[in-house]
């Protein structure tokens, strides 16, 4: 079968399949044009670089808060703990204020931070790929922190929210080589 004869992908299969992929939910938050806050729940965000510290997220072309993030050149990632899933369905809903209600500060970088969030990335927008009916926003990151209050995720599995077991939480048997690796290595070992 050549690519021409390859049978169309049915979204909704699709989607059902990629559904089996768990994912990490985030709040990507910006400034607009008047100063006032603007954001949108997002499960496609991915690390991308450690040289340079790179990072990634997939707006749909038709996001209002992707204007705004474009226009600012810059952004911020918020990552959900998984007692936040009301505020993952604000954000990821077509409500006007969507911080109304929502404890937030400025930061250094003048970017909106999600106060209860586990960790925030600032970032500026380094490039933007064309990605089907989303963009690949990749950005540089400027400022990063993690929460000092211990939590869990906020997961995305089959449709639905879902949370880490503790009993079933294994580190993987490679975290320590691959620390080990990164905190050891130079890049003069590799030319």
């Amino acid at each position: 079968m050549t690519v021409e004869q390859t049978p169309e992908i049915d979204p909704r299969a699709f989607r059902n399949v990629l559904g089996q992929f768990c994912t990490g939910i985030t709040v990507i938050t910006t400034f607009d044009g008047e100063h006032a806050p603007i954001g949108f729940a997002c499960q496609s965000f991915a690390a991308l670089s450690l040289e340079p510290p790179l990072v990634l997220f997939c707006p749909t072309k038709t996001s209002r808060s992707w204007a705004a993030i474009e226009q600012a050149g810059r952004f911020c990632v918020n990552v959900l703990a998984e007692e936040q899933q009301q505020l993952c369905a604000r954000f990821g809903s077509r409500e006007p204020d969507k911080f109304a209600e929502t404890t937030w500060h400025t930061s250094a970088l003048d970017l909106p931070v999600l106060d209860d969030a586990l960790a925030t990335i600032e970032c500026t927008v380094d490039s933007v790929v064309d990605g089907g009916d989303h963009y690949i926003v990749i950005g540089r990151v400027k400022a990063l922190s993690e929460s000092t209050a211990s939590g869990r995720p906020l997961l995305f599995y089959r449709g639905q929210y879902t949370a880490i077991e503790p009993d079933k939480t294994v580190p993987a048997p490679w975290r320590a080589d691959l620390e080990h690796f990164l905190t050891t290595t130079t890049l003069d070992t590799w030319l």
